[in-house]
């Protein structure tokens, strides 16, 4: 198989430019409207599908989910809760919770200004009429609180959002205010606003900054200033046409979106279509030093990327389906979206870029010369006991960094290999320390909001709970022996006043501890074990944030234990068909699992210790899992089918020192750029987001520099031919 590294041509004359280099055999040229043709369509085609899809930037707000209790399974019991739960209310509303909250205790005054507001507050479009309830005092009497429903409602022929209701609450709450008395907005409505206000902007915010990142890197890695616009516009393109497809997807109802799905897509398309962007930009900079002329190196340069980059995606999409078994609808619709992005990624790659590059010629490279990256040249030699001996002499030849160390790697191959993966086992050890049992909607946005703040001061004087209650929903003919079990059990303060709808009650719970804490949880389990007893008859079900957080978890869990295993399977198989071997796929996953332990429990350490963050949500490892094991999977895929190539005609230590200097340099390149583009996360002010951003960038790094680098060659030098047990390629 073909591989996207470079080599010096021997010969002393380049070969004809019509002639074929695989075969050595003439070959006619295409004409030369076709030669300018084809270029021009592939570029035409691509210009109007990202004329045409810019606007999906705009639109996909307006299709993502962003509520919790959406992304679980129907058959969750705080789904079935959240789907029975309007039919006990009066309109479709979602209750805000207003905490009014002061240094000294409320006086009368205070109270009667807090209530003129409430009143004020009824006339309010976005708030449910005669709805509002009066001002409760605490306590202590330093706080108060009223619970205020917001509808959703037709304005200028759209929907008004969450967010915007609650803004305009805020705003007038801002306008109205109480001397000596701060408010906060807090609630399931007023978490919901801050969780979509952190995605606000995401499509401008997350992509100027990787974007920015990219250009400098690779301004940085070749000096010119045409190529680095070509590449990145060649990503744009892919995302452009990814993003429109997808939007026009979730319009129809065939996959949902969300707010971190569609971060992950932006930053998962520009960072593979880069990196196979860069990949073909090596191949076609070699070529093109070859033969001179445009097309010849790009039908040469083509003809070598497609194995590998199809090789690569098609592992990457197939990890990524995997997610479609998760019982989570938030894990299941990103493996879709996201394979469908790399898709698109492979098609730019392979289709665009081409023709961008093949029309600017040498000029793309400019003020350099395309040169070829030197693999350096040595002669066919035998494998078995002279093959050690070959390999040392080739490793002495070639000065610079990667032929340094593939000295390195041929001199002390155990040495290396073994202190490597004993460094990995280490960075593993903190895996332990990693606290991914979910965290609450109010740690979901890093820093302080409105809702936190009011959650807080809640905490502070009220019940935990109240802001959000726990929702109970029974038989009507169940209604006392319910409200009995919920008086007397130790972890619930109050129990509100029930609501009936045919033949059924919905009550409110309130918790003593704070929503979707631990002992929040522990409390909404011992009420669903009461309540499968035989004496409610099973028929008796428990929702609300802490119900959702709890499923979530369970869900998370069940997802992550059964699709690790699943994803290692697939790509296991998918690297035996490709690397016609036992021993060498075996060898590929069991570094890059390792690399994805060390990644993990440096980043367990880094959140505690550095970043002080109160925990993870339960399916971080998961999808830093199948994004580490995917992507890191690729990079070996670059290697390991050039040093196929460079085994059959060399022998296997020779092959794996050549392998390595002709891909070196390229894919830490490429490595470079997907951390950067995933650690942009980092600047969204998003939990979820931030972390998987710092695993899967950290674990890139670390995949690229030390584990391709210096483990897998190690390794693969110290096995010899036994690395392609059954068969050996000179022999395929």
């Amino acid at each position: 198989m073909s591989s996207v590294g470079t080599r010096t041509p021997t010969p002393k004359t380049p070969p004809p430019p019509s002639g074929d280099t695989t075969t050595g055999s003439p070959r006619p040229g295409p004409r030369r409207w076709l030669r300018i043709t084809l270029p021009a369509v592939l570029i035409i085609i691509w210009f109007v599908a990202f004329s045409m899809g810019g606007r999906a930037f705009s639109e996909v707000n307006g299709v993502s989910v962003n509520d919790p209790a959406e992304h679980l399974p129907a058959s969750a019991e705080a789904t079935v809760v959240n789907d029975l739960q309007p039919a006990f209310r009066d309109s479709d509303a979602l209750p805000a919770t207003l905490v009014f909250v002061a240094d000294t205790p409320l006086d009368a005054g205070q109270l009667k200004g807090i209530n003129t507001v409430l009143e004020k507050v009824q006339a309010l479009d976005t708030v449910v009429p005669a709805s509002v309830s009066p001002a409760r005092p605490s306590g202590d009497g330093l706080a108060a609180v009223s619970f205020v429903p917001l509808q959703t409602h037709a304005a200028d022929g759209g929907t008004v959002k969450t967010r915007v209701s609650v803004e305009e609450l805020r705003s007038f709450l801002a306008g109205h205010p109480v001397p000596g008395v701060d408010v906060y907005v807090a609630g399931p409505a007023g978490m919901s606003a801050d969780i979509g206000g952190a995605f606000a902007g995401l499509d401008g915010l997350l992509l100027l900054v990787a974007l920015a990142v990219v250009l400098l890197i690779l301004v940085i890695v070749y000096c010119s200033p045409l190529l680095p616009i070509i590449v990145l516009g060649t990503a744009m393109a892919a995302l452009t046409a990814a993003m429109a497809t997808v939007v026009a997807l979730a319009k129809a109802g065939v996959v949902t979106l969300s707010g971190q799905t569609e971060g992950i897509l932006m930053i998962l398309v520009v960072g593979a279509a880069t990196d196979y962007s860069l990949l073909y930009v090596s191949r076609f900079q070699a070529e093109l030093a070859r033969f001179g002329r445009g097309w010849e190196a790009t039908r040469v340069a083509w003809r070598a990327s497609i194995g590998p980059i199809a090789a690569s995606g098609g592992t990457v999409i197939a990890g990524l389906l995997c997610l479609l078994l998760s019982q989570m609808n938030s894990h299941r619709a990103l493996g879709p979206v996201a394979a469908l992005g790399i898709v698109f990624a492979m098609l730019a790659a392979l289709t665009l870029l081409p023709a961008l590059l093949m029309w600017a010629g040498k000029a793309a490279y400019w003020p350099r010369k395309p040169r070829a990256v030197d693999a350096a040249e040595g002669r066919p030699a035998a494998s078995g006991a002279g093959d050690r001996d070959g390999a040392r002499a080739y490793a002495a030849t070639g000065r610079g960094l990667w032929p340094a160390v593939t000295r390195l790697v041929s001199s002390r191959p155990r040495t290396v290999w073994i202190a490597t993966a004993l460094l990995l086992v280490i960075g593993c050890l903190g895996v332990g320390q990693l606290k991914a049992e979910g965290i609450s909607q109010t740690d979901f946005v890093i820093g302080q909001t409105d809702s936190k703040s009011g959650q807080a001061v809640l905490a502070e004087h009220f019940a935990a709970g109240s802001g959000a209650p726990t929702v109970v929903i029974a038989p009507a003919g169940q209604i006392g022996k319910v409200t009995d079990a919920l008086s007397k059990d130790p972890g619930v303060d109050s129990v509100g006043r029930p609501t009936e709808h045919d033949g059924k009650v919905m009550l409110s719970a309130t918790l003593k501890d704070a929503p979707e804490s631990a002992a929040a949880e522990q409390t909404v389990q011992r009420l669903r074990t009461e309540f499968d007893a035989p004496a409610f008859g099973g028929q008796v079900l428990v929702g609300g944030n802490t119900a959702v957080a709890l499923d979530t978890r369970d869900a998370s869990v069940h997802d992550r234990n059964l699709i690790i295993p699943v994803v290692l399977g697939v790509i296991a198989l998918i690297l035996v068909v490709l690397l016609r071997s036992i021993v060498a796929p075996l060898v590929l996953v069991a570094s890059t699992v390792l690399s994805f332990g060390t990644a993990l429990g440096v980043s367990a350490l880094v959140f505690n210790g550095v970043f002080d963050f109160p925990g993870a949500d339960a399916s971080v490892p998961l999808y830093g899992f199948v994004f580490l094991v995917a992507l890191g999977v690729d990079y070996n895929i670059f290697l390991m089918t050039r040093v196929r190539e460079e085994t059959a005609l060399h022998g296997t230590r020779i092959g794996i020192l050549r392998g390595l200097r002709a891909t070196g340099g390229v894919i830490t390149s490429a490595g470079l750029v997907l951390a950067a583009t995933f650690a942009a996360l980092g600047v969204l002010p998003v939990l979820f987001l931030a972390q998987l951003g710092f695993i899967v960038a950290f674990g890139v790094l670390l995949d690229t520099i030390v584990v391709r680098s210096l483990l897998v060659p190690a390794l693969a030098y110290d096995l010899g031919d036994k690395l392609w047990w059954p068969r050996h390629p000179r022999r395929s």
